[in-house]
């Protein structure tokens, strides 16, 4: 976490006294290094820990940094087998701090920001792996009518409109020409396969750095990050974790690039879906390059966003932020490159 936050905490505790039971100052605030699209803040009061996500100040992007949604998915899937942090209090009232933003418990536990999970032992490195598969197929057997979130997201072929939102964004947020992120968007368009009637709940943006673990043990205990949360093809979700772990080793890459897995105790690509596949009864997945392909197109377009904000001076943590937008040509290289794998 960096140094104590620009927050008007004097706002805020005005604002949560009387809404969420139990709260009273004094309030400390400290911002968490992580969080480039939302930012987000450690709230200490001398009873509880609390969360604060909120939306970025600043002219921002349509349907981006949708905190109410955020929110939303994550109350509904409490009391469902997907961790998730309890869920207090959504402000949708700007004037109170500037922006948009929801109070969450702080779930203690261990956060990895690498999949080489760092210190430890190959066996609770292998037992960490698949508590995330098995999560990860609970997602996506979730019942989404049974929760409410039905209409979470719209009908229709979900590439189809997730290729379109992110061509468009990422035209919005354009800097400078980039051949690779053009030829990307051209055949993750012409390639686009049939829309296969599968439609679930997804996070959009599943790794290992976006979940809490057990401090002693290797269950998660929560999930976070579910801004680009919406009902969709599973596969997507699946082919993120995949699409991570073709990165370079290291903070910034944060992914298995040349690392010995089976030294580590550290699964394949192919033994996690396999796993999957095996949690959800399914035979197996054609044109999964399809997917990874997706998944580096999107996220292109996402960091390009988060470029963009830092060059407008709006990101949460503008030298990350540029250092970031630096990927935006290797995610599109490799995208190009999963595109050819079926």
């Amino acid at each position: 976490m960096t140094e104590r936050s620009p927050l008007d905490l004097q706002a805020i505790s005005k604002y949560l006294k009387p809404r969420l039971d139990g709260f009273d100052g004094p309030l400390v605030a400290t911002k968490f290094e992580s969080g480039q699209s939302n930012p987000t803040f450690l709230l200490k009061t001398p009873t509880n820990n609390y969360v604060l996500r909120r939306k970025p100040p600043g002219v921002l992007l349509k349907s981006a940094h949708a905190v109410d949604r955020e929110f939303r998915v994550q109350k509904a899937l409490s009391g469902t087998d997907v961790p998730v942090a309890k869920m207090h209090h959504l402000c949708e009232d700007d004037s109170v701090i500037g922006s948009s933003f929801y109070i969450m418990d702080h779930v203690s536990g261990r956060n990895f920001n690498e999949p080489t999970l760092g210190d430890l032992n190959n066996a609770d490195r292998t037992s960490v792996m698949k508590d995330m598969n098995r999560v990860l197929a609970a997602l996506h057997d979730v019942n989404i009518g049974e929760i409410g979130l039905a209409d979470y997201g719209p009908p229709g072929h979900y590439l189809e409109r997730q290729v379109g939102r992110w061509s468009k964004q990422y035209r919005a947020s354009e800097t400078k020409p980039l051949p690779a992120m053009d030829r990307l968007i051209d055949i993750i368009t012409e390639r686009m396969p049939v829309d296969d009637g599968q439609r679930t709940l997804v996070h959009g943006d599943y790794r290992i750095d976006n979940m809490i673990f057990e401090r002693d043990g290797t269950r998660c205990l929560a999930v976070l990050d579910w801004e680009l949360s919406t009902i969709g093809h599973p596969y997507a979700d699946l082919a993120s974790v995949i699409m991570q772990w073709q990165l370079p080793v290291g903070r910034k890459g944060r992914g298995l690039m040349g690392v010995d897995r089976a030294d580590l105790g550290l699964p394949t690509d192919d033994a996690f879906i396999m796993q999957y596949c095996e949690r959800r009864g399914l035979d197996g997945i054609d044109n999964f390059g399809y997917f990874v392909g997706f998944c580096f197109f999107r996220m292109a377009a996402i960091i390009q966003g988060v470029l963009k904000r830092a060059l407008d001076g709006n990101a949460s943590n503008p030298e990350q932020a540029k250092e970031l937008g630096a990927y935006v040509p290797v995610f599109a290289e490799h995208g190009l490159k999963a595109l050819e794998q079926r």
